[in-house]
């Protein structure tokens, strides 16, 4: 069994594709059932956030080819995906999951929100019934890599975050929000850590639009902020002076229409647009807008990349703790391999105790003294027990298989005569 990972994300392709190939809500389970049904794979899990969609997966054999049929097929992909997945196996799939959890492969480094989303998606695999206990023990030996890691080194000092990044952008823009009306349109994780930090930074008026409006007025109520359902977005726009999106929506919510008529209405003033949500909810086409600047998720990348020096230094510092982590996860692995080894070798030298036993036994019964019934005992037991590795060694020799002879040398301590 090996562990492989075969996926996209933001270092291998740009938003335009990894749009394309979101998975979300109900979509996930169907795709879980879907993916562990193919041949040759035990358990899945599937990642799929704004910044990647990764598959987790314990196959048989190499698997990377029918699962890159599968996506294909299942998201009606075109050729230019091709170059944007990538693959991983064995040693090099688990520092990959390592750094995920740890947000050092992630847009903002050290960002804290991925972690909860590889345990959402766990928890998602374990109700579809995708993973079992080889993807399990290594979910669990994950979030303890986590954990050890924001403990032990800064990469988590002063929490940043996709939201408080595109926030601290706005603010920058407007030098101050005390006078800005800011619309924010969704009502999940990421929303509410921007209602937060709006709220931290001041904002004059906070409005939450959600599909569900009874989610929007929940969140609003927390952050002193007004609620309105979906429909009254296109009205609502011309008092924003920041707009910000993170839907799970398939198809844009702001329409390129919706804004020219907000930017009638506002005479002008500008409108700082950023959307964080993949795929996007606001059209492209909004961003050639006068007064309208729009920032996708991967313009925000490029913004945060200039401040992130500082927790470069305590990257190293994880990555080296990282490959600790490797190291003891895959000596735990290996011994657990021995075991069943160890156990069957037990259990054969235990027969081949009892057999001499009751043939030791019945010597005694015939009138043979206890020291004759111990030497033929201990003699037959030695004999018994070295038959089959004798004859491996001797075969090992003919056909020059020194591993296999140094091998034996290590199992019973022995040194080599040559030296």
């Amino acid at each position: 069994m090996t562990l492989q990972i075969i996926g996209l994300n933001h270092n291998t392709a740009p938003i335009e594709l990894r749009e394309q190939v979101v998975f979300s809500g109900d979509e996930i389970v169907r795709a879980l059932k879907s993916v562990v049904s193919l041949p040759d794979i035990e358990e899945v899990i599937i990642l799929s956030t704004c910044n990647r969609t990764e598959f987790y997966i314990i196959a048989e054999n190499d698997i990377s080819e029918r699962l890159h049929h599968w996506l294909i097929n299942e998201k009606n992909l075109g050729p230019a995906f091709e170059n944007s997945i990538f693959i991983r196996s064995n040693d090099a799939a688990i520092r990959h999951i390592f750094r995920v959890a740890c947000g050092l492969d992630s847009m903002v480094l050290g960002e804290t929100q991925i972690l909860g989303q590889l345990k959402d998606a766990f928890r998602q695999a374990q109700i579809a019934g995708a993973s079992q206990n080889k993807l399990g023990l290594l979910m669990q030996q994950t979030f303890a890599v986590a954990k050890k890691i924001r403990t032990d080194t800064q990469i988590g000092a002063r929490p940043v975050s996709i939201a408080s990044a595109a926030v601290d952008l706005a603010n920058q823009f407007f030098a101050g929000f005390k006078k800005r009306t800011a619309l924010l349109v969704g009502a999940g994780a990421s929303v509410e850590l921007l209602a937060k930090h709006l709220s931290q930074k001041g904002i004059g008026q906070l409005i939450i639009a959600n599909r569900h409006v009874d989610q929007a007025r929940k969140l609003a109520r927390q952050y002193n902020g007004l609620a309105i359902p979906l429909s009254k977005i296109e009205s609502t726009l011309q008092k924003a002076d920041i707009l910000i999106c993170s839907t799970a929506s398939p198809q844009p919510i702001i329409q390129v229409s919706q804004m020219e008529s907000a930017i009638k209405e506002r005479k002008s003033k500008l409108i700082f647009a950023i959307d964080i949500a993949v795929p996007r909810d606001i059209e492209p086409g909004v961003g050639d807008l006068k007064d309208v600047y729009l920032y996708s998720i991967d313009d925000l990348d490029k913004v945060i990349k200039q401040g992130q020096g500082n927790r470069k230094a305590a990257a190293v510092e994880a990555d080296m703790l990282i490959d600790e982590e490797i190291r003891r996860y895959l000596n735990i692995e290996w011994s657990k391999q021995a075991v069943p080894v160890i156990a069957s070798i037990r259990e054969h030298c235990e027969n081949i105790r009892e057999e001499v036993n009751m043939l030791a036994q019945k010597r005694l019964l015939r009138g043979e003294s206890p020291r004759e019934a111990i030497e033929y005992a201990t003699s037959a037991i030695m004999k018994k027990i070295l038959h089959d590795p004798s004859v491996c060694l001797r075969k090992a020799g003919e056909e020059s298989n020194e591993e296999l002879i140094d091998a034996a040398r290590t199992l019973f301590n022995l040194k080599n005569n040559e030296e």
